[in-house]
């Protein structure tokens, strides 16, 4: 399993990702070193894409918005994602490791 993706006890996920704002359209573009590689359409203006990026792992993964949660890097291209209530498979699928 990569350093990109852990599970606790109590099942939640939590995700480092490297961010990449205002790319021509929201995908996972795989593995970054450590961490699972995100393009996001949104510009990195006013919260757009802290908000653009939970949005497409909530829906990409079939969760509520409220199961995603920035836990940091908020101003930062790495990030830490908390996921409640995700499959683990589902989750790996993402970059194409599950």
């Amino acid at each position: 399993m990569s350093d990109w993706f852990r599970v606790a006890p109590d099942g939640r996920i939590t995700l480092t990702l490297h961010i990449q704002p205002g790319a021509k359209k929201t995908e996972c573009a795989g593995l970054h070193g450590d961490a699972l590689k995100i393009r996001l359409a949104a510009p990195p203006v006013d919260g757009k894409a802290n908000a653009a990026l939970v949005d497409f792992i909530a829906t990409t993964l079939g969760l509520p918005k409220s199961a995603v949660t920035l836990k940091s890097g908020q101003t930062s291209r790495r990030k830490v994602v908390e996921v409640v209530g995700a499959i683990s498979s589902e989750v790996k699928a993402l970059a194409g490791v599950g």
